[in-house]
């Protein structure tokens, strides 16, 4: 397919080349699979030498936009980001944004409340038995005293996830996917010192026994208590840190 592109005259040319390049695909023009023109012939499209196309190939590759195969038949073709690749890039800018105080935690607990509350009212309805055993196993594995409090927050965020997987939505599934892989072990190992496991137990079996009995009242309501839990813990750690942090300065 023969696509015309403008010459590129200002600096950064290889991320002027590669965003071109983007734009083509993500408006349809290349689709996936297509076969892009070879690098020489894109220097000579943009006016710009080889190496500088092969930075900007490079620069698509790493964003799972193309691919290289080689042989007769080979080439640089279009691809398609799979939903879990989209979903790690979109956890690890996440996992960032939290650390550097780009989101406060009382943000994060209101938007994650009414998510979760979406995904419960779809789980109600649609779950299946697999979903429902994941989530007993993770409440079984949890009233395991002798775990430590990462494997304790590891089994809480799989709890979760089995609960977003029971909404048999797509959409949401990576939606919560970053709420759930990103900023949940963040906001449990905040909050870990200022809850008690057996609570937080208690709320994962009443949101399971209402979700298996298909009582959306119930399973509403137990989301709603474990939601303000984590809210009441999140300020009791904001408290604490405040204090810590003015006690620092203090003594400086």
């Amino acid at each position: 397919m023969a696509i015309k592109y403008e010459p590129v005259v200002t600096q950064s040319v290889a991320d002027q080349i590669s965003e071109q390049i983007r734009e083509s695909i993500t408006d349809g023009t290349l689709k996936v699979d297509d076969k892009l023109p070879t690098e020489e012939e894109l220097a000579r499209q943009f006016s710009v030498s080889r190496p500088t196309i092969r930075e900007a190939l490079k620069r698509l590759a790493a964003k799972s936009l193309i691919r290289s195969r080689r042989g007769p038949s080979g080439g640089t073709f279009v691809t398609a980001p799979s939903a879990e690749e989209m979903a790690e890039d979109l956890k690890t800018s996440v996992a960032l944004m939290v650390t550097l105080g780009v989101f406060e935690l009382s943000e994060i607990a209101e938007a994650r409340h009414e998510l979760e509350l979406v995904c419960v009212r779809l789980a109600v309805e649609r779950r299946t038995d697999a979903e429902l055993d994941r989530m007993a196993a993770e409440i079984q594995l949890q009233k395991d005293e002798t775990l430590i409090d990462e494997e304790f927050c590891a089994s809480d965020v799989r709890f979760h996830r089995a609960l977003v997987d029971a909404t048999r939505s797509p959409v949401l599934q990576f939606q919560m996917f970053t709420v759930i892989e990103a900023l949940q072990p963040v906001e449990n190992m905040v909050i870990f010192h200022f809850r008690d496991r057996k609570t937080v137990i208690k709320q994962h079996e009443k949101i399971l026994r209402a979700i298996r009995a298909e009582d959306l009242v119930a399973a509403e309501k137990s989301i709603n208590e474990q939601m303000n839990y984590r809210r009441k813990t999140f300020a009791q750690a904001q408290e604490w840190r405040h204090k810590r942090d003015e006690k620092k300065a203090a003594t400086i």
